[in-house]
């Protein structure tokens, strides 16, 4: 019977799940959210969403969301019901705010879609939605063709048709006619970017990198953001410059920054070529025309190279004159230049950092703040703006550095928004994790209490695996009892302290591998003969999902677990919960199975009833209440009554440092 431990630790660590550092901040949520202060609310879920152990639920999201919306932060909402639909994409409710939501901030093409998922689902809101949405499209399609019709070089017709199409998700139609308004208008570079968005929505990469390259390299700044977003994080290849020129050979930037390149790989004759293109096109770009000179005087050109290297002395540009007279052996005038002081920088970067975050522009921002704080690292009202401007483009890593640095400012204001931002998202990143938890239960089916209690710090290590040590105590006060005249005593727990290093996964969509070896140390051996301590290897998977967090809700824990040195079995449990939760207390109802591979009489079996959860507000623990009635499912060479009923009483207490 010692075995039916397995099964009494399975039941404790889905109650470890489900009991996760989270749900305190959960609690003070949904407690918020009950007395209106929308504010407070909207702090916690985002203190829960960072201090959890595994990936928030759709019903967390949503309610997250709709505080939101409860005090104006509409996008922040829409972010909010896309990760719910994420996680649950049957959620048509969440899907459904999500798509009004887009619609609302400016986002219309996945508001079709998805207004166009559910319609074909049989949603009638979805349906007239998508018509008001796509109607307007439709007609406006129609009408542009009927203007290029009458006019082909109709630049404003063939925009507007692109721009419609794109939104109706006629890509092949959209990619016609922004090409078309760009061979029009090839100083819009702005055609360029959407034309590389539509051409990567069709598949045709290469076209879509060289449109998108060319875009990059524009003078219109919120237009190459855009477009360098849409790049790979690598370097273009020279083949990707080439394409990008022959689309937009007048790109001056794009041209100069490619022959430059060629410049570092040593192609003197390709980068000369290219700066004679720069040049043609833009005659004072004065870098280019000095580079330009001293490639020509290094293979001998010295007719080619002086008029562009005697330009460059009369410029008065003194720092390209110095390169032009070193190359021509002519004393370097040496002048000091008026230095601008570091405050005034300082002052006009935060001012363009400010008019870049109005207009959301945030990349922008980041280099701005960047270049305020070097030339003012004391400005701690920079470092907490870093801090948030990494936050919302989701650089969480560069936003907890900047936040750490903030909580220092002298300003009491500053320094708690910094310190509270700081709590919540460095526990994402710390290297180190420990987990205590004690859960003693009382079971009337043996009249026996068992303990159950684990130490474990595990260490964060790349973006998977998750290496730790544990300790943990399994034990009870009876130790054996007999089932019947004949039958050997039965062991109720393994009477065991466990050391053991272990790998774990880190959690995917609710499921989580592990394996642990160790150390099994009996304080109460089994036979005097036997040794005290034993090998213990064991591991499995381990998977958990929740549906709900306020209200009505449903919760699986299932686990499958090899344990060596129990014979080599592997068992699964699968521990189910319906019911309704409030802040304080759940009423549930409970559907649990144990199975085991080697088909032991004891370790199959069903068990089902009533239990309830509560909290008192004055402890930090969890209690728990079950009244099960189970019945085994293999009767023969089983000892045990083939039901049985059980009175389970429990306290569970948690926290992770």
């Amino acid at each position: 019977m010692y075995r039916f431990i397995l099964f009494l630790a399975g039941a404790a660590v889905a109650l470890g799940q489900s009991a996760d550092p989270s749900y305190p901040f959960l609690e003070k949520a949904y407690a918020a959210m009950k007395d209106h202060r929308y504010p407070e609310a909207v702090g916690a879920f985002g203190d829960a969403i960072a201090a959890a152990t595994r990936p928030a639920s759709g019903a967390v999201r949503k309610d997250f969301a709709y505080a939101l919306l409860k005090i104006g932060e509409n996008e922040a909402a829409r972010d909010q019901f896309a990760e719910a639909v994420r996680v649950d994409p049957r959620d048509s409710q969440a899907a459904l705010e999500y798509a009004f939501l887009c619609y609302e901030t400016k986002k219309p093409i996945d508001a079709r879609r998805t207004f166009q998922r559910l319609r074909l689902e049989g949603n009638m809101t979805a349906a007239q939605a998508f018509e008001n949405i796509d109607q307007p499209l439709r007609e406006g399609i129609e009408r542009w063709k009927q203007a290029i019709e009458l006019s082909a070089n109709n630049f404003s017709a063939h925009e507007e048709l692109a721009r419609l199409a794109e939104q109706r998700d006629e890509t092949a139609l959209a990619a016609e006619h922004y090409e078309k308004a760009w061979r029009l208008r090839p100083d819009r570079r702005e055609l360029l970017l959407a034309l590389g968005r539509v051409w990567r929505e069709q598949k045709r990469d290469e076209e879509a990198g060289a449109a998108l390259i060319a875009a990059s390299r524009g003078t219109e700044p919120r237009t190459a953001e855009q477009a360098r977003e849409l790049l790979p994080s690598r370097y273009p290849h020279v083949y990707e410059f080439e394409k990008a020129l022959a689309l937009d050979p007048e790109n001056v930037a794009l041209r100069s920054e490619f022959a430059f390149l060629f410049l570092a790989m040593e192609r003197g004759g390709d980068a000369e070529k290219q700066f004679e293109g720069v040049v043609k096109r833009a005659p004072d770009d004065l870098l280019a025309v000095a580079q330009l000179g001293l490639l020509r005087l290094a293979r001998g050109d010295t007719a080619g190279a002086m008029p562009l290297l005697e330009k460059i002395l009369a410029s008065g540009d003194q720092a390209l004159a110095d390169r032009v007279r070193t190359a021509l052996s002519v004393r370097q005038t040496l002048e000091d230049r008026p230095e601008v002081p570091r405050a005034r920088v300082s002052n006009e970067a935060k001012d363009l950092a400010e008019k870049s975050i109005e207009k959301g522009y945030l990349q922008d921002a980041v280099k701005y703040l960047t270049v305020a704080h070097e030339n003012d690292p004391v400005d701690f009202d920079v470092m907490l703006k870093l801090g948030r401007a990494y936050n919302v483009l989701k650089n969480d890593r560069d936003a907890v550095k900047w936040f750490g640095l903030a909580r220092k400012s002298p300003d009491v204001k500053t320094a708690v928004e910094a310190k509270q931002a700081y709590k919540n998202l460095a526990p994402t990143f710390q290297r180190f994790r420990t987990t205590v938890w004690a859960f003693p239960m009382f079971s009337t089916r043996w009249h026996d209490l068992f303990l159950y209690t684990q130490v474990k710090t595990e260490m964060r290590m790349g973006r998977w695996l998750r290496p730790y040590a544990s300790v943990r105590f399994i034990g009870d006060v009876k130790n054996t009892i007999r089932l019947g005249p004949g039958v050997a005593p039965q062991y109720l727990s393994e009477q065991s302290v466990i050391a053991g290093l272990g790998l774990a996964t880190r959690p995917w969509r609710g499921a989580t591998a592990w394996f642990e070896a160790g150390e099994a140390f009996r304080f109460r051996p089994e036979q005097p003969a036997r040794s005290l301590a034993v090998p213990d290897y064991r591991g499995g998977v381990t998977f958990s999902k929740s549906y709900g967090e306020a209200g009505w809700y449903a919760e699986t824990n299932d686990d499958l677990i090899y344990v060596h040195r129990f014979g080599r079995d592997t068992l699964a449990y699968s521990q189910n919960r319906l019911g309704y939760k409030t802040s304080r207390a759940q009423l549930y109802w409970n559907i649990n199975a144990t199975v085991d591979l080697k088909r032991e009489p004891w370790a199959n079996f069903a068990e089902t009833g009533p239990g309830v959860r509560f909290r008192l507000p004055s402890l930090p623990v969890l209690f728990s209440v079950d009244l099960l009635q189970g019945v085994y499912f293999i009767r023969e060479g089983n000892p045990r009554a083939p039901r049985f009923n059980d009175v389970r009483v429990g306290v569970w207490y948690a926290f992770t440092r």
